[in-house]
């Protein structure tokens, strides 16, 4: 694996592959390379970095800028106010994929129960039958042993 993009192919581009330089995501996205800066320092937006400590932007990234903005200029939100709204949503993101792993879990578990059910109910000895008196209201349940041998 190469790490953010969870591939192993390094060649392999994906929505999270690191290829643009600032002045391209700059442009991208319809901000200053300064105001991209800012939003790094401040965590909103956190690119991978080249080994010389170059900025890299992914396509994720470049949409995460345009919505940093759309919520700063058209919502009004305040910078804090984004950061937290980014950390809220990659928490939901987070929890919807661990309820989806719980719910993969619990249907494998009754799926494994079910077949547990039925391996028993194939194992009940045939011989026990229920019988019903019906001089009285209580079942009982009555062996009669095989007589073959």
């Amino acid at each position: 694996m190469d790490g953010r993009n969870g591939h192993s192919n390094p060649y392999e581009l994906t929505d999270e592959s690191p290829v643009y330089v600032i002045s391209v995501a700059a442009q991208l996205s319809g901000l200053h390379p300064q105001t991209l800066r800012q939003y790094d320092r401040l965590g909103l937006v956190s690119p991978d970095r080249t080994a010389g400590r170059g900025r890299r932007y992914s396509a994720r990234d470049i949409r995460l800028l345009r919505e940093v903005q759309r919520l700063s200029q058209v919502e009004g939100i305040n910078l804090a106010g984004i950061k937290r709204i980014i950390e809220l949503e990659k928490q939901v993101a987070a929890l919807q994929a661990a309820v989806a792993d719980l719910q993969q879990a619990v249907e494998g578990a009754a799926s494994a129960m079910r077949q547990r059910e039925a391996q028993v109910h194939a194992s009940y000895r045939r011989d026990l039958v229920p019988y019903q008196d019906v001089r009285h209201s209580a079942a009982i349940v009555v062996w009669r042993p095989d007589r073959r041998g």
